[in-house]
């Protein structure tokens, strides 16, 4: 009797967070297990039962990574919020690299190696990772975190030779760079600074220590992919680079999931993609405001949202049309995020457009906007436009100087100012390259206007506005 009675009360106590999530976890339950679990303080569950919802989670973020990483890397962030355990941050961030968050999966990855020094997966992937990314210095310092006698050790050794190969060669290539210049009498070489100054030729210290890498600092992914909503009813979501927010209009959870997903991943390739052609990107996050037609005309105007793509303003990039995703977005986004790391270059806010020229804060994004669409400048129909008023005696309507304080988007012919501000921008990196395109910036920004944009053009590329202009006529006529 005295047994039964127990059996009916252990019945009839509800059920622990712990024991939810396994049950949930053993009927493979995996939207209930997350929605269970997707918002809330974690500090509300009991510390000895973080370690068991973790776990449930883990299994179903390890269970559907092959087929919907998109719910995998949810599953996976949540483990991590409860428990940061081995299990969960590596399945963090294999999801988070199929879903194309690579800047996620360095985070974690890097909290990994932080928290697990003996664990040799962690270093392992981060070191294929950021040799993918290029960053044969970063990887160098990753791999050399795989323990030598870990199951990784083999793999990590083939790769670390790999790692150092192509430091020795791009080090090898700064110093011969900066040798012929300082034998010609130049600056020093524009590729000197384009990584940090940890990794320069000439000592030791291309060793670089991972706890001090630029870019490497721990830090947990903070948002999934379950967005919040602000006091505006606009669906928010945040990580280390960007606040992404939009109306809902009307989205489910995997909606909001599969688009919240491509504008992360637009936005990531939009930094690495600026990063190496101007060899810069920012540090702090930027807002990003996506729109649809009828939304963006409400906020700017008919006429601005019949003009424009995009804007970036006052530490926001605003997208146009943004309800579906397509090739045009994905340039604008480009375009705007230019904008943003010209703007933090110069202090942030506008503060790029108030001590640079309008065609020039343009034209370098029209420049970085062509080479992402893999084009070598404007339509062959615009140039044939361009050389035509360029050819007439009134030149100078549609010359750079003539849009040092008016934008390109108020001049009569919006599309050919802000291809003939390209034009600008291509000749200057055609001659120096992105080091001394961004010397040149940095140098008017940082004295806030002084020298002006016309003195620092002839201190650094020994040319007038005059020469300039001349330049761009005679590449049009090239063509």
């Amino acid at each position: 009797m005295r047994s039964l009675l127990v059996a009916l009360l252990v019945a009839a106590a509800p059920q622990t967070p712990a024991q939810k999530a396994k049950e949930l976890s053993g009927q493979k339950a995996w939207e209930e297990l997350y929605l269970a679990f997707s918002s809330g303080d974690a500090t509300t569950v009991p510390p000895e039962q973080r370690a068991g919802v973790s776990g449930a989670l883990v299994k179903g973020c390890q269970a559907l990574l092959k087929d919907d990483a998109v719910m995998a890397y949810s599953l996976g962030e949540r483990a991590a919020v409860f428990q940061e355990s081995a299990p969960a941050l590596r399945c963090l961030a294999s999801a988070a690299r199929k879903t194309e968050q690579r800047a996620a999966a360095e985070a974690t990855l890097v909290k990994g190696v932080t928290l697990f020094p003996k664990d040799g997966g962690f270093p392992l992937e981060l070191g294929k990772l950021l040799l993918e990314e290029q960053d044969s210095a970063g990887a160098q310092a990753a791999l050399e975190k795989v323990p030598p006698r870990s199951r990784e050790a083999a793999e990590a050794k083939k790769l670390l030779q790999q790692a150092r190969q192509q430091t020795l060669q791009e080090d090898s290539a700064r110093a011969e760079a900066s040798r012929i210049e300082k034998k010609l009498g130049g600056a020093p070489s524009r590729g000197a600074q384009t990584r940090p100054a940890s990794a320069q030729a000439g000592d030791d210290s291309t060793v670089v220590a991972l706890e001090t890498r630029p870019g490497m600092s721990v830090r947990t992914p903070r948002v999934g992919f379950e967005s919040g909503v602000n006091s505006l009813g606009m669906r928010v979501r945040a990580n280390s680079r960007y606040v992404i927010t939009y109306f809902n209009n009307d989205r489910d959870f995997a909606q909001r999931a599969e688009y919240e997903g491509r504008i992360v991943e637009i936005l990531d390739t939009a930094h690495h993609f600026v990063q190496k052609v101007l060899g810069e990107t920012r540090e702090q996050p930027v807002t990003v405001v996506l729109y649809t037609s009828a939304e963006f005309r409400v906020v700017f105007g008919d006429r601005v949202a019949n003009s424009v793509a995009g804007i970036y303003k006052t530490n926001a990039i605003h997208i146009n049309n943004a309800a579906e995703l397509n090739s045009q977005n994905k340039a604008t986004i480009v375009h705007e995020y230019v904008h943003a790391v010209m703007s933090e270059i110069c202090g942030s806010g506008d503060l790029d457009t108030a001590f640079l020229p309008m065609w020039f804060s343009e034209g370098v994004a029209m420049f970085v906007e062509w080479k992402y669409l893999d084009v070598p400048g404007p339509t062959p129909d615009m140039m044939e436009q361009i050389h035509s008023i360029l050819s007439t005696s009134d030149v100078r309507v549609m010359s750079l100087r003539s849009m040092t304080k008016i934008p390109p988007i108020r001049m009569g012919n919006a599309g050919m100012a802000y291809d003939i501000s390209g034009l600008g921008v291509q000749e200057l990196m055609r001659r120096e390259g992105a080091y001394r395109l961004m010397t040149l910036t940095r140098a008017v920004c940082r004295g806030r206007g002084q020298p002006s944009f016309e003195k620092a053009l002839l201190t650094h590329y020994g040319m007038t506005m005059d020469d300039l202009e001349k330049e761009v006529e005679e590449s049009v006529q090239k063509r």
